[in-house]
């Protein structure tokens, strides 16, 4: 009686996880069946949902019109410049306040955290004067800073919760052994906490790459990301949804792959140190 309830809870839990995934990816799949269709069959009503004339037109047009490769090179610069800045200086930070603690250290993780509160808009005049003024508009270099500083308290957090969960005694065993600050960062602390470094590696790409906000206002043609390439088909005269889609497949597939082949990485890096 017990194993049937058992079971049944399960079936139910695993019904409700698959009606939660697909309604999580149906506008994913909406958008690329959308793709494939023309820009009548797009706006009809009621829309078709796999009987149309599928139709490669506007991934052609997208490639005549905008240069995609472009865009791709900058969002993936962008992207892994600002992951990589941003783990060499969380990784100290986060070293030392799980480690070598304050009295005020959680009131600078909370403060830290309060900065993601701030609406981004409220800072965008003054940002946008200084790199003016120093060069940085429309510059990859700039665009790596500014999503460095953005996604900086996120790494921070994330890494300070895998490192809190590394025995101490470990790094004293390391220094006792003669080991410098240096090695017992790069030697020690970082080889075991490699899927929380992973995961939190994955997730900044993820959230760089899809930030809309700073690159559209911060860029124009030269380090203009894959966001700026989908936002350049809204026009005054309307929205092209086939080409739109048809931008936004492109502009997602990437991610999409990276997030499919490193989903146990993912996985494994967040759950980190939750099951003793």
């Amino acid at each position: 009686m017990a194993r049937a309830v058992t079971t049944r809870r399960k079936s139910i839990n695993t019904a409700i996880a698959w009606a939660i995934g697909i309604l999580i990816f149906f506008p994913i799949l909406w958008t690329i069946l959308t793709s494939f269709k023309t820009e009548a069959e797009a706006i009809s009503s009621p829309p078709s949902f796999l009987f149309f004339d599928w139709t490669f037109e506007n991934y052609a047009a997208v490639q005549e019109r905008s240069n995609y490769f472009r865009h791709f090179m900058n969002s993936v610069v962008i992207s892994l410049g600002s992951t990589i800045l941003g783990l060499i200086i969380a990784v100290p930070a986060a070293w030392a306040m799980a480690f070598v603690p304050g009295k005020n250290t959680k009131n600078v993780l909370m403060w830290m955290l309060s900065t993601k509160m701030l609406p981004p808009v409220g800072v965008l005049i003054p940002i946008y004067l200084l790199f003016r003024d120093t060069g940085l508009l429309d510059t990859r270099t700039g665009l790596v800073i500014v999503l460095t500083l953005i996604n900086l308290p996120i790494i921070v957090w994330m890494l300070y919760t895998y490192f809190r969960e590394i025995p101490g005694e470990i790094l004293e065993a390391a220094r006792m052994d003669g080991a410098t600050l240096r090695d017992e960062i790069i030697h020690v602390l970082t080889p075991m906490a490699v899927p929380g470094i992973a995961s939190t590696l994955l997730l900044n790409i993820i959230l760089a790459w899809n930030e809309a906000f700073w690159t559209l206002n911060l860029t124009a043609a030269n380090a203009a990301p894959l966001t700026a390439f989908i936002a350049s088909y809204s026009s005054p005269e309307g929205l092209f949804y086939a080409k739109l889609s048809a931008a936004s497949t492109m502009a997602i597939a990437p991610i999409l792959i990276l997030g499919w082949f490193s989903q146990k990485q993912l996985v494994r890096g967040l759950t980190f140190g939750a099951v003793k």
